[in-house]
């Protein structure tokens, strides 16, 4: 048996899954050592990707339904994945209403809702679930979870005190004047929920959902006052309905607010993502084996050291002295830090002058040739020393 290869990529996000990195960095190995024990693990951080690398590492059944997109009158084709040995869903909520949903020009925070999200934790419920992992980034929504919690049978009031029709938005969260919990689903409160995500954002203020993410989303700079205005209105009516006040807890802002719900009316519990995936698949008892670790995104910065997956990666082979090399589509500034976190060395895999659109669209060929172009320095370096003689 060759060396042993740990192969724990995310996403390349536009350009490639975290399963198709691994398949191109196993080709790359491959070529230069063709004897190599190689494993994979597709990472993620809870954002787009994580239903998919835990169901391709841990098997699980895929659930596919069709619930209400971004804009809740639009219905898109989701699935999630289920575990039924664990009793186990894990959901990604931009399966549902992710910002890749919707063309550029349909992108706006004051009319997009969660709703689908909620559908799909439903589901899970009807399914028998009785602990779920849901997995909020690339969401294009910012209205703090009311269309989720709505879908989950929470009722909100509006001001001529009817029950306001589904798919609440992040721009009519202004007509709410109360919530009514008595119809929430009662099986929430026996449900173990995990909430995994990469930002420990508020909901509200400076660092919170609007302001941050919000212009991400296609909020405009007078769209941001409004959606701030609103989300501070609803976290007033959450806390007069259930005497939690989440508006400046950590998490609460991540997916547009979606985490500010369910930390209101669950018992859900915050998690970094890329930990909760390592632990999931077991990654460090790998990487404890290994000789060599690979792993990589799509651009790596100073962002990345507060949780992102090569960061993770790094943590746990530095516990081992292992050597991690970081593949990525861009280097920029604040990067340098990671080496301190244990990534022995970045490489891009930009060849050289090349258009966005061609650089995604060539990133399997360009991250094999890099990590073969690594393997092959690997190789050097093993080579017995040549001796020279006149």
């Amino acid at each position: 048996m060759g060396k042993k290869f740990v192969l724990a990529p995310d996403s390349f996000k536009e350009s490639l899954s975290a399963i198709q990195a691994c398949q191109a960095m196993t080709r790359g190995i491959l070529a230069v050592f063709p004897d190599a024990d190689i494993c994979s693990f597709p990472m993620a951080d809870g954002g787009e990707g994580t239903v998919d690398a835990l169901l391709q590492t841990l098997g699980g059944k895929r659930i596919d339904l069709t619930v209400s997109g971004p804009l809740v009158k639009e219905q898109v084709r989701a699935y999630y994945g289920w575990f039924p040995k664990q009793q186990l869903a894990v959901v990604e909520m931009a399966k549902a209403n992710g910002l890749e949903l919707l063309a550029s020009s349909k992108r706006n925070p004051l009319c997009t809702s969660s709703y689908g999200t909620g559908q799909l934790i439903r589901h899970a419920l009807n399914q028998g679930a009785k602990r779920i992992i849901l997995g909020l980034g690339g969401s294009a929504i910012n209205d703090g979870g009311a269309g989720m919690a709505q879908a989950l049978g929470l009722s909100f009031i509006g001001q001529d005190q009817q029950i306001l029709p589904a798919g609440l938005s992040g721009g009519t969260l202004a007509e709410v004047s109360a919530l009514d919990v008595t119809a929430l689903d009662s099986r929430l409160a026996q449900t173990e929920i995990i909430l995994a995500c990469d930002v420990t954002n508020p909901l509200l203020g400076s660092s919170g959902a609007s302001q941050i993410f919000g212009p991400q989303k296609g909020a405009t700079a007078q769209m941001i006052p409004i959606l701030e205005e609103n989300l501070k209105h609803y976290a007033r009516l959450l806390q007069q309905a259930v005497g939690r006040d989440v508006a400046l807890q950590a998490g609460a802002g991540a997916a547009g607010g979606l985490g500010a719900s369910l930390l209101a009316l669950t018992n859900a519990q915050w998690q970094l993502g890329s930990n909760l995936i390592a632990d999931l698949l077991d990654l460090e008892g790998a990487i404890k084996n290994a000789d060599y670790v690979f792993t990589g995104e799509g651009r790596i910065d100073g962002q990345t050291a507060f949780g992102k997956v090569p960061l993770g990666v790094a943590n746990l082979a530095q516990k081992y002295n292992k050597p991690v090399y970081a593949c990525v589509g861009q280097i920029d500034q604040g990067s340098a830090k990671l080496y301190q976190a244990g990534i022995t060395a970045i490489f891009s895999l930009v060849p050289g002058p090349i258009s966005l659109p061609d650089a995604l669209a060539q990133g399997a060929v360009h991250l094999e040739t890099t990590v073969e172009n690594i393997c092959r320095l690997l190789a050097s370096s093993q080579a017995p020393s040549l001796t020279f003689r006149p």
